[in-house]
C-alpha cells in the first residue's frame, strides 16, 4: 500500500511492517499505540523504524492513518474519566434513602 508519512511516499505492506519491527522491544507507550504481533508499540516508535527517519518529522495521525489501512489494532489516548464528586457519609447516606444530596 502506497502512503506518505512526512511527505514522502513509502510502499508498505503488513508482512513488510511485521518484519521491520521483529527483534524490537516495545517501548512504554503513553499515548496512542499499535499492537503488532503480540506486542503494543507506541505509534511514534513504528514510525520511525518503518520509515528510518526522525520521530519529530511526522505525527502520530499520519502512522495511525497508515496502519489503520494495514490491518493492524491502533488505540487513541485514553479518555479521562469525568471527575466524580466526593460525598461525605452524611451526603453518601442521605443518597442511599433516595433523598436529594445537597449541594
Amino acid at each position: 500500500m502506497r502512503c506518505v508519512i512526512a511527505r514522502f511516499p513509502f510502499d508498505l505492506t503488513r508482512s513488510g511492517v511485521l518484519e521491520s519491527m521483529k527483534g524490537i522491544k516495545p517501548e512504554q507507550a503513553s499515548g496512542e499505540s499499535v499492537i503488532i504481533g503480540r506486542r503494543t508499540y507506541p505509534v511514534k516508535q513504528v514510525g520511525q523504524v518503518v520509515t528510518r527517519q526522525d520521530r519529530r518529522d511526522f505525527s502520530a495521525g499520519e502512522v495511525l492513518r497508515a496502519m489503520t489501512q494495514l490491518g493492524f489494532t491502533c488505540r487513541s489516548l485514553p479518555q479521562d474519566p469525568a471527575p466524580t464528586r466526593v460525598l461525605n457519609p452524611l451526603q453518601r447516606a442521605s443518597a442511599m434513602l433516595g433523598a436529594p444530596v445537597a449541594a
